[in-house]
């Protein structure tokens, strides 16, 4: 039997802390003091959001269905586990990071599309999240309020196998709420407000600045290079030049590549950032980029 190498183990500690930590926290959240929910829970929706994404890149065990097993559990409730792993390694094997069209995890709007109503809001919506006081305030209703409305749509539809991954989703959904309510008498809306809600506002965080449009593949992906705190809780992914260039690489070992490969990727012309309040200095209030691709609007 193939054995967990002991990079891997971590992960293994990992998922029990945050699994540990959530029950804990939704026993435990009439004791707690409001703010202290609010960010205790943010941290560990965001946290295993991550610990979803490193289970997607075939960790921690050699074994796809047990690593499925371990970030399947619907902590966020609007995500299936599924969906996302579909879409983010759909994401890696784009051959133009960014792109519409292309890049499903991409923030830019193609130039020509829909000129109606639906159009006009996508611009509005984009516009109001090209900062980053923007992305973490309102992100996470646009997020999830777009793409629960893209799914409905697909499932009236019968796309594909959606009718199948919703329907188990919505077990794991059910599941979570019969926690919530029967064990920890925790309201739906109160786990909206101080678990789901900040969860989803810091994994906005993360992904806020890490890609930028470039004609220079290499100019595509950032680096946050110092994040003592924020690095944890993304698993190393600040580092996210190095996680594109090796995504097969366990988190842990994600800061020795980037000292290893510091210079080479510097190089590449992709955006650099000293931390997340570099990040935040940058582009709290001011947008990050263009909202329509460029690519698009040279074409």
């Amino acid at each position: 039997m193939t054995a967990i190498r002991k990079e891997e183990q971590a992960t293994l500690w990992l998922a029990a802390a945050i699994y540990g930590g959530w029950a804990a926290a939704t026993l435990l959240h009439s004791w707690l003091p409001g703010p202290v929910l609010f960010a205790v829970g943010g941290w560990l929706i965001a946290w295993h959001g991550s610990l979803q994404h490193e289970t997607i890149h075939g960790h921690p065990t050699p074994w796809r269905r047990v690593n499925a097993a371990i970030g399947w559990p619907p902590l966020s409730l609007w995500l299936p586990y599924e969906l996302y792993r579909r879409s983010h390694l759909a994401h890696h094997a784009a051959e133009h990071l960014t792109l519409p069209g292309v890049d499903p995890e991409t923030r830019y709007l193609p130039a020509a599309g829909d000129e109606g109503a639906g159009r006009g809001l996508a611009l509005a919506a984009a516009r109001l999240q090209s900062t980053l006081a923007g992305r973490m305030v309102l992100g996470p209703v646009f997020e999830t309020a777009g793409f629960l409305t893209r799914e409905a749509a697909a499932v009236l539809r019968g796309e594909g196998d959606r009718r199948r991954l919703w329907a188990a989703h919505l077990v794991g959904v059910a599941a979570v709420l019969a926690w919530l309510h029967g064990v920890c008498g925790m309201g739906v809306g109160d786990y909206l407000l101080c678990f789901v809600y900040p969860g989803a506002a810091l994994s906005l965080l993360r992904s806020f600045a890490e890609h930028r449009a470039a004609s220079d593949p290499r100019g595509r992906v950032a680096v946050v290079e110092r994040a003592p705190v924020l690095g944890l809780l993304f698993l190393n992914n600040n580092l996210h030049a190095v996680h594109h260039a090796r995504p097969a690489a366990p988190w842990r070992t994600l800061p020795d590549l980037y000292a290893a490969q510091r210079e080479a990727l510097r190089a590449g012309g992709g955006p650099i950032y000293d931390g997340y309040r570099d990040v935040a200095a940058r582009y709290l209030f001011r947008p990050h980029d263009v909202t329509i691709h460029p690519g698009a609007l040279a074409s």
